[in-house]
């Protein structure tokens, strides 16, 4: 098994145990170097707002832990330092909004990164672009219990 795939896995086991991540329905798709995607179900009892579509907090974190996936994909633990986000669409309650995240800088103490986000028919719902301080590397891909 390469590091990309032990990586997956050993992200899949703590995003499990993630209460926020678990209770958002996130689920990683894929992961390569300096990218990855993530599937978030737009649940009307969890993720909605007033008007049934999808709520901005919910695609707000959505993106941040897209984004923080692409950056551990180069190896590094990273805290989010500042995020920015663009809301182009709503994307409907029991839709399935598809983000991919995309490394663009990966310097010695910080990462930025960008990730768009895709309703069911595959238009942007909103674009993110976020700066992420390093604060570790990924060396023991064990998850703890």
């Amino acid at each position: 098994m390469n590091y990309i795939e032990n990586l997956k896995k050993y992200l899949e086991g703590i995003y499990d145990r993630n209460p926020f991540v678990h209770l958002l329905d996130m689920n990683i798709v894929a992961i390569r170097e300096g990218e990855a995607e993530i599937n978030m179900p737009v649940d009307p009892k969890k993720h909605t707002n007033l008007y049934n579509s999808l709520h901005g907090g919910a695609v707000a974190s959505l993106a941040d832990t897209v984004m923080g996936v692409a950056c551990a994909t180069m190896g590094n633990r990273v805290v989010t330092i500042e995020l920015n986000i663009n809301y182009i669409r709503n994307a409907a309650a029991n839709e399935v909004v598809h983000a991919i995240g995309k490394v663009i800088h990966c310097g010695r103490q910080t990462m930025v990164v960008e990730a768009d986000m895709f309703d069911t028919a595959e238009k942007l719902v909103a674009k993110s672009r976020a700066t992420f301080m390093i604060v570790g590397k990924f060396e023991n891909l064990t998850p703890t219990p």
